[in-house]
């Protein structure tokens, strides 16, 4: 058991633009009254991650990110209920639960999403990570900063799981694979005769692939550019591949005749614009991808045939409610999410990062043990 006080940690820092993290011993700060201290199994390493190294997020830095964690609880604050040392997690992304969108069973768009995954502080302002130098380091992104042997989250983003799952397997439910298959159960909804595509065949376009196979759909179209993925996006559940660097999608949609429903998980805009173009009527495309390139160009005329272009955070799931249900899926043998993924020590976290980007690996898993 960790003594109340600040501790010794080791954590990956993201300490310029662009640059590679360093794994550093640094200090974490005791814990508030409403606070859990989670010693950390395992931690995805995700898109959105690497988006603040990018610039994309423009988050001040040096700062330890990290928000698909999975691991143990180690002590919880005196304000804490309903937890306790030894329970096994997954955390999550945070919010306030009584804003009109968590009151309404929407966490994903609370009111104070950005103020309580994004400011790198606690509310109060303080700091919860500091290195050797003393110096404050951002921290509590996505109220965990997970990319770290410890770390303090919160009642609101902790869920507790089945003690008879791979620990080390679910940090991804946090974030990547709840919003692909949120996407496709709590959004899209399709049903056996929908035909949709999935843009991206990457963490969450391989978890919107698994949930379409789950509700039966039989026409699942997988697009990417990487063919190691897209025979694996065949196995899991896709019915139709397109190679996006060896065909061109548009024509390739229209040759399907048309889609229903469309994810995309790119961000590309010629891609995304492709799918929107094959939507039939009343068709819909949700856009989960961020990228630096923002501009689409839409044809006004074919969108008021009935189409609808929409954003979606987090999947739109309750995660205390998804999350477990995965887990489930994932026991049952319905949701390989093993297939997906590598692990890394926390040391080989650049190569972990190296191999996301060059498509090597859908889910790299940074483990602590």
């Amino acid at each position: 058991m960790i003594e109340s006080g600040t501790m010794e940690i080791q954590a990956a820092v993201a300490r310029k633009a662009h640059g590679d993290f360093t794994v550093e011993t640094v200090k974490l700060a005791d814990l508030a009254p409403d606070e859990v201290l989670v010693r950390m199994v395992a931690t995805g390493v995700c898109h959105t991650d690497l988006s603040v190294v990018e610039g994309i997020l423009p988050l001040p830095l040096p700062l330890v990110p990290g928000h698909e964690g999975a691991g143990v609880i180690e002590r919880v604050g005196a304000d804490v209920r309903g937890l306790a040392p030894g329970d096994p997690v997954v955390l999550t992304f945070s919010s306030c639960g009584e804003c009109p969108s968590c009151t309404d069973n929407h966490p994903a768009y609370c009111d104070h999403y950005a103020a309580l995954n994004f400011a790198t502080r606690r509310p109060d302002g303080s700091a919860t990570l500091s290195d050797a130098s003393g110096h404050a380091l951002g921290g509590v992104f996505f109220s965990q900063s997970s990319f770290a042997t410890y770390a303090i989250a919160t009642p609101k983003n902790i869920v507790k799981v089945r003690a008879d799952a791979p620990l080390a397997l679910l940090g991804p439910l946090g974030c990547g694979l709840s919003t692909g298959a949120g996407t496709v159960f709590n959004v899209l909804k399709p049903t056996p005769d929908t035909t949709l595509a999935v843009v991206g065949a990457g963490a969450l376009g391989m978890a919107a692939i698994m949930a379409a196979k789950i509700l039966g759909v039989r026409r699942i179209v997988a697009l990417d550019r990487v063919a190691s993925r897209l025979d694996l996006a065949r196995e899991l559940g896709a019915s139709d591949t397109i190679d996006t660097l060896a065909q061109d999608p548009a024509e390739a949609l229209a040759a399907l005749g048309g889609i229903d429903q469309a994810i995309d998980t790119s961000g590309v805009p010629r891609l995304i614009e492709a799918a929107v173009g094959a939507l039939r009527t009343r068709g819909t495309c949700v856009l989960l991808g961020a990228s630096a390139q923002t501009d689409l160009h839409l044809n006004v005329m074919q969108m008021i045939g009935g189409k609808s272009v929409r954003g979606v955070v987090n999947g739109d799931c309750e995660p205390g409610e998804l999350i477990p249900k995965l887990i489930d899926l994932h026991m049952e043998g319905r949701f390989p999410m093993e297939r997906l993924v590598d692990y890394y020590p926390l040391r080989d976290i650049n190569r972990a990062v190296a191999d996301s980007r060059s498509g090597r690996v859908i889910k790299p898993i940074v483990t602590f043990e």
